[in-house]
């Protein structure tokens, strides 16, 4: 498959279609793939005939599984200077779709991580399925929830946002419309005539509002009160202490469960996480992504993400040595570095 080929672009009648097509790899965004989607939003945004933007994907089972990480993986830290404009090229676009003046309607009929929330979140219409499934798994590979992470996931409720990117727990239908993740729910079977419809009108509350359903009660709230308590903490120190005066409580299992989780996870990732989620409460959208870009290039330089990667995707034993091993051996000077000006420069969010 060319590049080219990897996203498919139309416009029918109302609507400029863009259409994820690497179903072998779960949509897994590449930086061609990124170049094409920032290229061809800017040739619609002053189109006069494309009123709106769909976003949709080829794949059965996934809108966008991430980005494709496993050739910033085999590029290595020597080549990470090099790695770096991926990153700088997906951080722009993220940014330029949270401004774009047209609405971005993404259809999410499947697996949505990393890279894929990245391409759908900001828009102003998030549109999921059953199948919809949502996770930022990055502390798990030695990494942490960018492509505007430090924007979104704090303005979640009850701190869900917190517990999200720190775990990779998965959210389903429900619980991401109550999240804000998504902003309707539809069923699978009904996304097709949607999207016609779509492009057939220019009233996109209205055509939304005659497709969504009412997704249930989100399964999430059933933790929220736990999640607030726990992961309203300063520290991920403190969160841990605060699992841990749970596990006498009727959130006993929730707590030993996350507790398990997050000792598996990289202490460096996630106390850069909660730091970075602390300080993108308070940020505008741009500032956000200037301040990833600065967290990615000294991340690249590390060991945790090669390391995670190697665990996860490429020898797939899932027993990473992370460096440091320990949260406490993580000191808050080790964190503070990620968010210095690179040599190189800071983002520029400008094409």
């Amino acid at each position: 498959m060319t590049k080219s080929e990897e996203v498919l672009f139309k416009v029918s009648g109302k609507a400029g279609i863009a259409t994820l097509n690497r179903p072998k790899a779960l949509n897994a965004l590449s930086h061609g793939m990124v170049s094409a989607l920032y290229e061809q939003l800017k040739a619609w945004e002053s189109d006069p005939a494309v009123k709106h933007v769909i976003i949709n994907s080829a794949s059965e089972r996934a809108f966008c599984a991430g980005g494709d990480i496993r050739q910033v993986h085999d590029m290595g830290a020597e080549r990470s200077e090099e790695s770096i404009t991926f990153f700088a090229d997906e951080y722009r676009l993220n940014a330029y779709m949270k401004a774009y003046p047209k609405p971005l309607i993404a259809l999410i009929d499947g697996i949505v991580m990393g890279g894929g929330v990245g391409i759908s979140v900001h828009g102003k219409y998030r549109v999921g399925t059953e199948k919809t499934m949502f996770a930022m798994p990055e502390t798990g590979i030695g990494f942490f929830p960018d492509v505007g992470g430090s924007y979104f996931l704090p303005r979640m409720p009850h701190r869900i946002g917190y517990y999200c990117a720190l775990t990779a727990d998965r959210l389903r239908q429900a619980d991401c419309l109550w999240t804000g993740v998504l902003t309707h729910a539809v069923k699978s079977e009904d996304m097709s005539v949607l999207e016609a419809a779509l492009c057939e009108s220019e009233d996109v509350d209205g055509v939304l509002a005659k497709f969504a359903i009412d997704a249930g009660d989100a399964p999430v709230k059933k933790i929220a009160s736990v999640v607030e308590k726990c992961f309203g903490a300063d520290t991920v120190e403190e969160v841990v202490a605060r699992l841990g005066e749970e596990q006498g409580s009727e959130h006993a299992e929730f707590a030993a469960k996350t507790l398990k989780t997050l000792a598996s996870r990289s202490p460096t990732s996630m106390k850069l996480t909660y730091e970075q989620l602390t300080r993108g409460a308070s940020l505008p959208m741009n500032e956000c992504m200037v301040m990833e870009y600065r967290m990615v290039a000294r991340t690249l330089k590390g060991v945790d993400f090669y390391e995670g990667v190697r665990a996860v995707l490429v020898d797939k034993d899932h027993s990473p040595k992370w460096s440091p091993a320990t949260l406490e051996a993580v000191s808050d000077a080790d964190i503070a570095a990620y968010f210095d000006k690179p040599v190189s420069g800071d983002l520029s969010l400008q094409g």
